[in-house]
């Protein structure tokens, strides 16, 4: 009895001594990001989109309303559960970057302890597997950069882990699993993807017993349909639509874009997520895939599915690939688990051979480079994708509080910096807050006909995003910074537009 409740306190020593190290790695991580940042220029969101989920924060916050424009409720926000956590920042008078920083980080760090933990409760992995799984985790820089870009994208990432967590656990439901995936829909409707690894499982898991298949989807559909009918029902009593303004205005923006080869797109995805230490574990993640087929243990193809699936949604639907591949950036937890077991698996198969333990050896010392070079180049491109957003989108929005009238109306693409800053009327030529603009949003000829019509003042705008509109008008201010011109683009710039 004393071996046991010895054992007991050591087992919990040391799981107590790995959260810690979890979350020293993590805040070490993240941290050194925003020094560097901080030292490039100033600390911010890589991201405009970023300053969307502030303003609708802050007015939720503050002024209890949903709304982008005070007094207008929209649904611009993709991730109304992300924007509502920023809002508690807001409510309780918390610095709101420090606040959305914590949030981020917080979630990038639960990402990967419960990752581990995964791994743990299905394989019984080793420990110091388990923390250099963590480690890759809280390094990775595209997770970094997320949980610090004030973007929704991390919580996904944790969400994705979360599910495949619960589906190891004994006993667990499928009514849970299901109101996990309509919980999610409110942080991305992408979470919608994960009802394909649930369906997958309860087929593997009743194979060939019917009744008992219909009665685990519906447990499964039952658990969805409560907050995703709550989420449907939302948008339309808000907008008239049952998805987010930004749902129709992204897939038409680029649907030119979906004119390339469907496989062209896929690879493109694939590429941009495999910039940095995925791209070593690609052999990890084919070894993963062979040895569930020797083991015929087709549940562990769940993961696989869920982030190729997610990946072609993209593909088919959205393919860009900008901002590091942000949209695909959830699939990376998933995709990093599963290439890292394909490794340890093989590892530990049939003894450790002198030409194994070798390979070994030099995977890990390539993995750990690796991890270190994008590591700092990743931290980097987080720096300059600050100091172009805080150097162009935000100082224009701040010019335009300061030297325009305040009942002016301003025709701008991107709206988020200047909706948070601007304190002026808004017309979105993106259709993100302004929904009428969708299905004119790649006529330059049409949007000049609206913004008359509508009264617009100015416009703020990157020149070469609509060279037509700029034509002839009168250039008032040009922020004229120097990060976006070194990075290839241009000078945000504010034109009179009557």
């Amino acid at each position: 009895m004393s071996g046991m409740i010895g054992g007991g306190v050591k087992d919990l020593t040391n799981r107590r001594l790995f959260l810690f190290t979890v979350i020293a790695v993590g805040a070490l991580s993240a941290g050194a990001f925003l020094i560097i940042c901080a030292q490039k220029n100033s600390l911010g969101f890589p991201l405009d989109d970023a300053w969307i989920h502030q303003t609708y924060a802050r007015n939720l916050g503050e002024m209890g309303e949903w709304s982008f424009i005070p007094g207008q409720a929209s649904v611009g926000s993709t991730a109304p559960l992300w924007s509502a956590l920023i809002a508690l920042g807001y409510l309780f008078k918390i610095p709101y970057k420090w606040w959305t920083y914590g949030i981020g980080v917080t979630a990038l760090i639960a990402t990967a302890w419960l990752a581990v933990d995964w791994v743990r409760t299905r394989d019984r992995a080793p420990g110091m597997w388990g923390i250099g799984l963590a480690a890759l985790l809280l390094l990775e820089w595209h997770l970094v950069w997320a949980a610090l870009s004030g973007m929704e994208t991390i919580l996904l990432a944790f969400l994705s882990v979360l599910f495949f967590w619960i589906l190891t656990q004994e006993g667990f439901s499928f009514f849970i699993v299901g109101v996990l995936i309509g919980v999610g829909v409110w942080i991305r409707p992408d979470a919608l993807t994960l009802l394909l690894p649930a369906a997958w499982i309860i087929f593997i898991m009743y194979r060939g017993r019917f009744r008992q298949i219909g009665a685990a989807l519906l447990r499964l559909i039952v658990g969805i349909a409560g907050p995703f009918l709550i989420y449907l029902s939302m948008n339309w009593s808000v907008a008239g639509s049952i998805w987010p303004s930004t749902f129709y205005a992204k897939q038409v923006e680029y649907s030119v874009l979906q004119q390339s080869p469907f496989l062209y797109r896929y690879l493109e995805q694939l590429n941009a997520i495999a910039a940095g230490v995925l791209i070593i574990l690609l052999p990890g993640i084919l070894l993963y895939i062979i040895q569930a087929i020797k083991s015929r243990s087709w549940e562990r193809f769940a993961p696989i599915i869920w982030a190729g699936a997610y990946i072609g949604a993209y593909a088919l639907r959205l393919p860009v690939t900008y901002q590091h591949g942000r949209y695909a950036i959830p699939t990376i937890p998933i995709l990093l688990v599963v290439g890292f077991e394909g490794i340890r698996i093989w590892y530990s198969q049939n003894g450790e051979s002198r030409a194994k333990r070798f390979i070994h050896r030099v995977w890990i010392f390539s993995l750990g480079a690796v991890v270190a070079i994008f590591w700092w180049q990743g931290s980097q491109a987080y720096a300059l994708d600050v100091a172009i957003i805080e150097t162009e989108m935000v100082k224009a929005s701040l010019w335009i509080a300061e030297n325009t009238e305040s009942d002016s109306s301003i025709a701008a693409h991107d709206i988020g910096a200047l909706g948070y800053f601007g304190n002026r009327g808004i017309i979105d030529l993106a259709g993100l807050v302004t929904p009428e603009v969708i299905p004119i949003i790649r006529s330059e000829v049409d949007l000049d006909f609206f913004l008359d019509k509508n009264y617009a003042d100015y416009l703020m705008t990157f020149p070469r995003w609509y060279p037509r509109l700029v034509s002839g008008r009168e250039l008032i201010y040009s922020t004229n910074s120097d990060f976006s011109p070194q990075a290839g683009g241009e000078n945000m710039a504010i034109y009179r537009w009557r």
